[in-house]
């Protein structure tokens, strides 16, 4: 799509503020009033007069990890943002007209997993017993988890798969396009780099000449903070553009207080390797594995089996090496008898929105409209 200039009706997106109970006082002190972007089909006002017309499945957008749903109905150079992606879609054919939803989901680290944490927010809640309703109320939707799907790319593609794992009342189609998965590969063999970060901040400074771990260590040995990742925050918040570096860092940090949530822990949440010695707390890390997509399809196979729709892909060549998460997620489905239909496809882990071409047909045919 480099020329931006359709030949079909289009759509028309409306911004409304949402003011949410659930997000207000949240422990890092984001915004609880925020934009929602909603993407109204060709033909939505047409011969609607006090709410009656024709009514619409409803599809709600998950970003990855520092996006906001914001950012795809944003202007897009040489291609299309998702309320052009899908105006072009149900021209062809491929969908039927759907309502899109793209909450703000953005964090100050960066992002969260569409999931409940204390040192975060009740994200999970947001979306499904806040913005949902308030979607239902405001526009003419058809009003049921029949109707309703998912999508969502790397982090936003696991939270898609894992409301679908977990929310089914919610929802009844999901899409998850390289969401993050097998713990082990995915995030393990970044730590090392984000120690490495994290140690410019201890507060100990240490000389060449003999070293003392068990004294370095400290807190470090029980996954607390010993103040260097206070002082990384600190100083990155103050910044108006983050090094590769200091991206990757926030990011297992934001992993870290989803899936390790501890009140009494500094800063909310505990972390899973030690940060001087850089060994593995095995408790810790086990918090994460019990977030673990392929660890989960056994536990909630039951509101699997119940969804209409199932739809999974990942590039074979992710640089995050997500495409084996997504292949033993796919072998777990496999053996619980779980329909699904899992893709591959010769790309890395950016710039895969085309694949969208591919999910919004599935989900919008596998919901009842």
């Amino acid at each position: 799509m480099a020329l931006k200039r359709p030949k079909w009706k289009t759509g028309n997106v409306v911004i409304l503020e949402h003011v949410s109970r659930r997000l207000k006082d949240n422990a890092l002190g984001d915004p609880h009033v925020r934009k929602l972007a909603v993407y109204l089909p060709p033909g939505y006002d047409e011969g609607a007069t006090r709410g009656r017309g024709k009514r619409y499945p409803v599809i709600v957008d998950m970003v990855g990890f520092t996006g906001s749903g914001l950012s795809h109905v944003a202007w897009k150079n040489f291609s299309e943002n998702v309320p052009e992606r899908v105006d072009r879609l149900v021209h062809q054919g491929r969908m039927g007209p759907a309502i899109v939803v793209f909450p703000d989901c953005f964090t100050a680290l960066g992002g969260n997993q569409y999931i409940n944490s204390s040192a975060i927010g009740p994200y999970a809640d947001y979306l499904t017993k806040e913005i949902i309703p308030t979607v239902d109320r405001e526009f003419r939707t058809l009003a049921s988890r029949d109707s309703r799907a998912c999508f969502g790319k790397s982090s936003g593609g696991y939270g898609a798969i894992i409301h679908g794992m977990k929310y089914p009342e919610t929802w009844s189609v999901v899409c998850d396009h390289s969401g993050d998965a097998y713990f082990d590969f995915v995030y393990w063999h970044d730590w090392p780099n984000t120690l490495n970060e994290l140690a410019k901040y201890r507060k100990d400074t240490f000389k060449a000449g003999r070293y003392d771990a068990r004294r370095m260590e400290k807190g470090a040995a029980k996954g607390f903070d010993d103040g260097r990742v206070r002082g990384f925050l600190e100083h990155v918040w103050k910044k108006y553009k983050l090094t590769m570096a200091e991206g990757h860092t926030i990011m297992n940090l934001c992993m870290a207080a989803s899936y390790d949530p501890d009140p009494r822990a500094p800063n909310g949440f505990r972390l899973p390797f030690n940060l001087e010695t850089g060994e593995v707390l095995p408790a810790r890390w086990d918090a994460w594995r019990k977030h673990d997509p392929v660890n989960l399809v056994a536990k909630y196979r039951k509101n699997l089996k119940t969804l209409r729709g199932i739809y999974i892909d990942c590039g074979w060549r992710d640089q995050y090496h997500i495409h084996y998460g997504c292949r033993i997620l796919s072998k777990r489905l496999q053996e619980a008898g779980i329909k699904h239909t899992y893709e591959e496809f010769d790309d890395t882990h950016s710039d895969v929105d085309y694949r969208y071409d591919v999910s919004f047909p599935f989900m919008y045919g596998a919901m009842k409209k």
